[in-house]
Protein backbone atom coordinates (compact mmCIF):
# COMPACT_ATOMS: atom_id res chain seq x y z
CA UNK A 1 0.00 0.00 0.00
CA UNK A 2 1.50 3.21 -1.36
CA UNK A 3 0.64 6.60 0.62
CA UNK A 4 0.54 9.66 -1.56
CA UNK A 5 0.01 13.42 -0.39
CA UNK A 6 -1.91 15.75 -2.82
CA UNK A 7 -0.47 19.18 -1.96
CA UNK A 8 -1.14 22.62 -3.16
CA UNK A 9 0.95 24.62 -1.11
CA UNK A 10 -2.03 25.98 0.69
CA UNK A 11 -2.59 25.51 4.13
CA UNK A 12 -4.83 22.66 4.47
CA UNK A 13 -2.80 20.40 2.75
CA UNK A 14 0.82 21.78 3.78
CA UNK A 15 -1.03 20.76 7.39
CA UNK A 16 -2.34 17.43 6.84
CA UNK A 17 1.92 16.83 5.74
CA UNK A 18 3.20 18.09 9.32
CA UNK A 19 -0.16 16.12 10.78
CA UNK A 20 1.63 13.08 9.40
CA UNK A 21 4.85 13.83 10.62
CA UNK A 22 3.94 14.80 14.17
CA UNK A 23 1.93 11.30 14.13
CA UNK A 24 4.31 8.78 12.24
CA UNK A 25 1.30 7.78 9.46
CA UNK A 26 2.56 6.13 6.50
CA UNK A 27 3.60 8.86 3.37
CA UNK A 28 5.91 7.57 0.74
CA UNK A 29 5.25 10.76 -1.68
CA UNK A 30 4.21 13.99 -2.03
CA UNK A 31 2.75 15.16 -5.14
CA UNK A 32 2.24 19.04 -6.28
CA UNK A 33 0.50 19.54 -9.40
CA UNK A 34 1.65 22.75 -11.24
CA UNK A 35 -0.03 24.63 -13.51
CA UNK A 36 1.36 26.51 -15.89
CA UNK A 37 0.78 29.94 -18.02
CA UNK A 38 2.68 28.86 -21.00
CA UNK A 39 5.55 26.77 -21.19
CA UNK A 40 7.97 29.09 -19.44
CA UNK A 41 5.43 31.06 -16.78
CA UNK A 42 4.18 29.75 -13.96
CA UNK A 43 0.28 29.72 -12.82
CA UNK A 44 1.53 30.53 -9.29
CA UNK A 45 2.24 33.31 -8.29
CA UNK A 46 5.90 33.45 -7.76
CA UNK A 47 6.31 33.63 -4.35
CA UNK A 48 4.03 30.97 -4.02
CA UNK A 49 5.73 28.75 -5.88
CA UNK A 50 8.97 30.31 -4.90
CA UNK A 51 7.61 28.88 -1.22
CA UNK A 52 6.72 25.32 -3.14
CA UNK A 53 9.94 25.11 -4.46
CA UNK A 54 12.70 26.44 -2.36
CA UNK A 55 11.34 26.44 1.47
CA UNK A 56 8.47 23.91 2.05
CA UNK A 57 10.26 20.87 -0.21
CA UNK A 58 13.43 21.38 1.70
CA UNK A 59 11.91 20.59 4.69
CA UNK A 60 9.38 17.53 3.43
CA UNK A 61 12.43 16.03 2.10
CA UNK A 62 14.74 16.87 5.15
CA UNK A 63 11.91 14.81 6.94
CA UNK A 64 12.14 11.35 4.95
CA UNK A 65 9.31 12.49 2.14
CA UNK A 66 10.07 11.95 -1.32
CA UNK A 67 8.42 15.29 -3.38
CA UNK A 68 7.14 15.12 -6.90
CA UNK A 69 5.77 17.91 -9.28
CA UNK A 70 3.56 16.96 -11.89
CA UNK A 71 3.09 19.07 -15.40
CA UNK A 72 0.43 18.92 -17.49
CA UNK A 73 1.07 18.66 -21.46
CA UNK A 74 -1.14 21.68 -21.94
CA UNK A 75 -0.88 25.07 -20.56
CA UNK A 76 -3.42 28.20 -19.72
CA UNK A 77 -2.50 29.52 -23.34
CA UNK A 78 -2.80 25.77 -24.71
CA UNK A 79 -6.41 25.98 -23.20
CA UNK A 80 -7.13 29.89 -24.06
CA UNK A 81 -6.07 29.65 -28.17
CA UNK A 82 -7.51 26.14 -28.87
CA UNK A 83 -10.28 26.35 -31.44
CA UNK A 84 -13.78 24.57 -30.50
CA UNK A 85 -13.82 21.00 -31.96
CA UNK A 86 -17.38 20.62 -31.61
CA UNK A 87 -20.70 22.93 -31.54
CA UNK A 88 -22.00 25.60 -33.54
CA UNK A 89 -18.46 27.31 -33.13
CA UNK A 90 -16.13 24.55 -34.58
CA UNK A 91 -14.73 25.73 -37.91
CA UNK A 92 -15.50 29.23 -37.22
CA UNK A 93 -11.58 30.37 -36.74
CA UNK A 94 -12.47 31.54 -33.04
CA UNK A 95 -10.27 31.01 -30.28
CA UNK A 96 -11.84 29.63 -26.37
CA UNK A 97 -10.85 32.90 -24.54
CA UNK A 98 -11.22 33.65 -20.83
CA UNK A 99 -13.04 30.66 -19.12
CA UNK A 100 -16.26 31.05 -16.90
CA UNK A 101 -16.17 32.66 -13.72
CA UNK A 102 -16.83 29.84 -11.00
CA UNK A 103 -15.90 26.86 -13.53
CA UNK A 104 -12.30 26.80 -13.91
CA UNK A 105 -12.28 25.36 -17.62
CA UNK A 106 -8.30 25.23 -17.08
CA UNK A 107 -8.32 23.05 -13.46
CA UNK A 108 -9.55 19.83 -15.16
CA UNK A 109 -6.75 19.71 -18.28
CA UNK A 110 -3.86 21.10 -16.50
CA UNK A 111 -4.22 20.44 -12.59
CA UNK A 112 -6.29 17.78 -11.98
CA UNK A 113 -5.37 15.32 -14.82
CA UNK A 114 -1.85 15.00 -14.06
CA UNK A 115 -2.40 13.84 -10.62
CA UNK A 116 -5.53 11.55 -11.65
CA UNK A 117 -2.52 9.94 -14.61
CA UNK A 118 0.17 9.76 -12.20
CA UNK A 119 -2.32 8.12 -9.49
CA UNK A 120 -2.93 5.38 -12.34
CA UNK A 121 0.66 4.75 -13.10
CA UNK A 122 1.18 3.42 -9.94
CA UNK A 123 0.04 -0.18 -10.41
CA UNK A 124 -0.48 -0.54 -6.64
CA UNK A 125 -3.01 -0.18 -3.77
CA UNK A 126 -2.87 3.36 -2.43
CA UNK A 127 -3.86 5.82 -0.20
CA UNK A 128 -4.71 9.41 -1.19
CA UNK A 129 -4.17 12.26 1.83
CA UNK A 130 -6.49 15.41 0.94
CA UNK A 131 -6.31 18.44 2.42
CA UNK A 132 -9.65 19.40 4.23
CA UNK A 133 -10.77 20.21 7.33
CA UNK A 134 -13.50 19.65 9.53
CA UNK A 135 -15.24 23.08 8.89
CA UNK A 136 -15.55 21.96 5.28
CA UNK A 137 -18.82 19.56 5.25
CA UNK A 138 -19.88 20.20 1.89
CA UNK A 139 -16.42 20.10 0.18
CA UNK A 140 -15.65 16.69 1.91
CA UNK A 141 -18.49 15.45 0.76
CA UNK A 142 -18.31 16.81 -2.90
CA UNK A 143 -14.44 15.71 -2.80
CA UNK A 144 -13.92 12.44 -1.11
CA UNK A 145 -15.23 10.12 -3.18
CA UNK A 146 -13.52 6.52 -2.91
CA UNK A 147 -12.47 4.65 0.54
CA UNK A 148 -8.76 5.25 -0.49
CA UNK A 149 -9.02 9.33 0.14
CA UNK A 150 -8.53 10.33 3.62
CA UNK A 151 -8.53 14.00 5.22
CA UNK A 152 -5.62 13.88 8.51
CA UNK A 153 -7.15 16.78 9.16
CA UNK A 154 -10.42 15.32 9.84
CA UNK A 155 -8.59 12.67 11.58
CA UNK A 156 -7.02 14.82 14.26
CA UNK A 157 -10.04 17.34 14.64
CA UNK A 158 -8.40 20.24 12.62
CA UNK A 159 -10.43 23.35 11.34
CA UNK A 160 -9.47 25.67 8.69
CA UNK A 161 -7.82 28.38 11.47
CA UNK A 162 -5.41 25.38 13.44
CA UNK A 163 -4.66 24.07 10.24
CA UNK A 164 -3.36 27.80 9.45
CA UNK A 165 -2.05 28.12 13.40
CA UNK A 166 0.08 24.42 12.61
CA UNK A 167 1.62 25.98 9.44
CA UNK A 168 2.83 29.23 11.09
CA UNK A 169 4.28 26.98 14.11
CA UNK A 170 6.81 25.13 11.57
CA UNK A 171 7.31 28.42 9.59
CA UNK A 172 5.61 26.75 6.49
CA UNK A 173 2.61 29.08 5.52
CA UNK A 174 2.78 30.30 2.30
CA UNK A 175 3.78 34.40 1.62
CA UNK A 176 0.40 34.25 -0.11
CA UNK A 177 -1.72 34.80 3.44
CA UNK A 178 -0.80 37.39 3.76
CA UNK A 179 -2.88 39.46 0.89
CA UNK A 180 -5.00 36.63 0.07
CA UNK A 181 -7.93 34.40 1.54
CA UNK A 182 -6.47 31.10 -0.42
CA UNK A 183 -4.10 30.19 -3.26
CA UNK A 184 -4.78 30.02 -6.99
CA UNK A 185 -3.72 30.51 -9.96
CA UNK A 186 -2.92 34.54 -10.65
CA UNK A 187 -5.03 34.38 -13.80
CA UNK A 188 -8.25 33.13 -12.40
CA UNK A 189 -11.45 34.91 -13.24
CA UNK A 190 -12.66 34.33 -9.39
CA UNK A 191 -10.09 36.40 -8.14
CA UNK A 192 -10.61 39.19 -5.20
CA UNK A 193 -10.42 43.05 -6.58
CA UNK A 194 -7.56 43.12 -3.56
CA UNK A 195 -6.10 39.89 -5.23
CA UNK A 196 -5.93 42.02 -8.49
CA UNK A 197 -4.90 44.96 -7.22
CA UNK A 198 -2.22 43.17 -5.56
CA UNK A 199 -0.98 41.46 -8.73
CA UNK A 200 -1.07 44.60 -10.40
CA UNK A 201 1.27 46.53 -7.97
CA UNK A 202 3.46 44.00 -7.39
CA UNK A 203 3.42 41.31 -10.80
CA UNK A 204 3.04 44.06 -13.27
CA UNK A 205 4.61 41.80 -16.08
CA UNK A 206 2.02 39.14 -15.40
CA UNK A 207 -0.92 41.75 -14.96
CA UNK A 208 -0.01 43.22 -18.64
CA UNK A 209 -0.12 39.58 -20.20
CA UNK A 210 -3.81 39.94 -19.16
CA UNK A 211 -4.75 42.94 -20.87
CA UNK A 212 -2.91 41.76 -23.59
CA UNK A 213 -4.93 38.21 -23.76
CA UNK A 214 -7.78 40.60 -23.66
CA UNK A 215 -6.61 42.65 -26.98
CA UNK A 216 -7.05 39.31 -28.99
CA UNK A 217 -9.56 38.70 -31.67
CA UNK A 218 -11.43 36.33 -32.37
CA UNK A 219 -12.30 35.09 -28.56
CA UNK A 220 -15.24 33.54 -27.40
CA UNK A 221 -14.66 34.94 -23.91
CA UNK A 222 -13.95 37.94 -24.79
CA UNK A 223 -13.27 39.24 -21.40
CA UNK A 224 -11.80 38.09 -18.17
CA UNK A 225 -14.80 37.96 -16.34
CA UNK A 226 -17.13 36.41 -18.81
CA UNK A 227 -20.01 35.94 -16.54
CA UNK A 228 -20.02 39.32 -15.20
CA UNK A 229 -19.02 40.76 -18.44
CA UNK A 230 -16.08 42.38 -16.60
CA UNK A 231 -12.76 43.52 -18.35
CA UNK A 232 -9.45 43.39 -16.70
CA UNK A 233 -9.30 46.64 -18.35
CA UNK A 234 -11.66 47.75 -16.59
CA UNK A 235 -10.00 47.08 -13.39
CA UNK A 236 -6.98 48.61 -15.06
CA UNK A 237 -8.69 52.07 -15.16
CA UNK A 238 -10.59 51.73 -11.62
CA UNK A 239 -6.76 50.93 -10.03
CA UNK A 240 -5.38 53.82 -12.20
CA UNK A 241 -7.59 56.52 -10.97
CA UNK A 242 -7.56 54.96 -7.18
CA UNK A 243 -3.76 55.79 -7.53
CA UNK A 244 -4.45 59.33 -8.77
CA UNK A 245 -6.80 60.31 -5.93
CA UNK A 246 -3.98 58.88 -3.17
CA UNK A 247 -1.34 61.15 -5.02
CA UNK A 248 -3.83 64.46 -4.51
CA UNK A 249 -4.71 63.28 -0.95
CA UNK A 250 -0.67 62.80 -0.48
CA UNK A 251 0.22 66.30 -2.21
CA UNK A 252 -2.78 67.93 -0.11
CA UNK A 253 -1.22 66.78 3.47
CA UNK A 254 2.05 68.03 2.74
CA UNK A 255 0.65 71.65 2.50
Amino acid sequence: MKYIASWSGGKDSTASIILAHEHNEPLDLIIFSEVMFDKNISGELPEHIDFIKNKAIPVFESWGYGVEILHSDKTYMDVFMAEPTKGKRKGMGLKTGFPMMGRCAINKPCKVRPIKNFLKSIGEDFVQYIGIATDEPVRMERVVKTENQLSLLEKYGYTERMALELCEKYNLLSPIYKFSPRNGCWFCPNLRPSQLKYLRTHHPDLWNKLLELENETDLIGDKWNVLTKTRIHDWEERFYWEEQQMNIFDYLKED
